[in-house]
């Protein structure tokens, strides 16, 4: 960069280095996801294509960041793991998460059409924002995913048993709201299989559990990159 008397003014930018050692996580969320899902008719409670098109977006990630060790991804967000040891831009937060936003953002609007051909976007356009945390340990990263995946599992058995009563019971939002306010995992589970012979442990994985990317090694010749699989 030349200098100029203009310099002095990235003396007014903020350092934002993260710390060094510890595992480096960046989640992504949808932005205003509630209305998006709704102007293009996702299924409810879970749209297959809607989550296959995030994994697509999150594998693009992936592949196009070497750096990143695992990702996880659950309806709207998508967590990407960094290692302790990643330098990758200094490990500046800003940069970390803006590439990853807008790396995913593009390979989502990209691949749209593959999964929803008759419904082409228009603005507004998908968009999702970013923060980045550090945890200092494995089991603190541990934690972390054992978090997102009980949140995935929790919203799941209620969004599954919510709209069950919507579309199967006849009953409106707040009916169903009401008799669901309350109830324990068991009880969920009990209006689902007694009321519409639903067993919830039948429901698809993906839905239950989220998705999970991540680098399938094996021996190659040398120069070949490693697979990435979900």
């Amino acid at each position: 960069m030349a200098n100029s008397k203009f310099e002095y003014v990235r003396d007014f930018e903020q350092p934002d280095k993260l710390l060094p050692n510890t595992w480096i996580v960046v989640r992504i969320d949808g932005r205003g996801f509630t209305k998006f899902a709704a102007k293009y008719g996702f299924e409810k409670p879970n749209d297959k294509r809607a989550l296959d098109l995030m994994n697509s977006a999150a594998k693009a990630v992936v592949t196009e960041m070497p750096e990143i060790t695992i990702a996880y991804g659950i309806s709207d967000e998508y967590s990407f793991v960094f290692h302790k040891t990643c330098t990758l831009f200094e490990r500046r937060a800003s940069k970390l998460v803006a590439t990853i936003v807008s790396t995913f953002t593009a390979h989502y609007i990209f691949n749209w059409s593959g999964q929803f051909p008759d419904k082409p976007l228009s603005p507004p356009l998908p968009s999702f924002d970013g923060r980045a945390v550090c945890y200092p340990s494995l089991q603190n990263l541990r934690d972390y995913l054992s978090w997102r995946q009980a949140d995935c599992h929790i919203n799941n058995l209620y969004n599954t048993a919510f709209w069950a009563l919507i579309q199967q019971g006849g009953l409106d939002a707040k009916e169903a709201e009401k008799l669901l306010s309350g109830t324990l995992a068991a009880d969920k589970n009990e209006i689902l299989f007694s009321r519409f012979q639903v067993n919830y442990n039948n429901e698809p994985e993906i839905f239950k559990k989220g998705s999970v990317v991540f680098r399938d090694y094996e021996l190659v010749d040398p120069g070949h990159n490693s697979s990435i699989s979900t």
